[in-house]
């Protein structure tokens, strides 16, 4: 591996593995390395050597060349810029409305930025825990069976699975929503 670029290849053995069916077991036991190594490298805890990339690789049924192709950049620092100025008018969607990512790739976590009107009859259910924060404006959030109102600076909570549907209740709001991706299998402590 080049060690002047590093690569998050842990995803890319992920995405292989699982597009496979195969568990950590099996490809542990193809490639005589081990399952907590295996999990290591698929969440980016330990990076491995070429020698061990080149067994993985094996065990699905690829190339060492491949998953480096199909890696992540291990970018530690990324700036997305908006686009348009602030007096610029915005027209990406009904109204004036916009969506705009605020994260780029294949990430651990998305943020999304929501300005002005969207679907309100559209309802959500990500996999994984998301935060919703009201940057300006108000919305009213129907989750569980519950309405909630939310204004400036106010955030709501959402672990995986809840279903929920939102809308702004005056104009020019902006919401921004952060959740885990969808790829990540986050665990869950309900010890509590």
């Amino acid at each position: 591996m080049d060690e002047k670029e590093s690569f998050r290849v842990g995803a890319a053995v992920r995405r292989r593995r699982r597009s496979l069916e195969l568990t950590l077991a099996v490809v542990a036991a193809r490639s005589g390395l081990s399952v907590p190594f295996l999990s290591q490298v698929e969440n980016e805890r330990a990076r491995p050597s070429r020698a061990s990339l080149e067994k993985v690789a094996d065990a699905l049924g690829t190339t060492a060349v491949e998953l480096l192709a199909a890696a992540d950049p291990a970018c530690t620092v990324d700036v997305v810029r908006d686009e348009l100025p602030t007096d610029a008018p915005r027209a990406d969607g009904p109204s004036g409305s916009r969506v705009r990512s605020l994260v780029r790739g294949h990430q651990q976590l998305h943020a999304t930025e929501f300005t002005g009107d969207h679907d309100t009859a559209r309802e959500f259910q990500h996999r994984n825990d998301e935060v919703l924060y009201v940057a300006d404006g108000a919305v009213e959030i129907e989750a569980e069976g519950r309405a909630y109102r939310l204004g400036r600076g106010d955030t709501l909570y959402l672990t995986g699975g809840v279903r929920h549907r939102w809308r702004a209740t005056e104009p020019d709001t902006r919401v921004l929503v952060v959740a885990v991706a969808e790829h990540i299998d986050a665990v869950q402590d309900r010890r509590r």
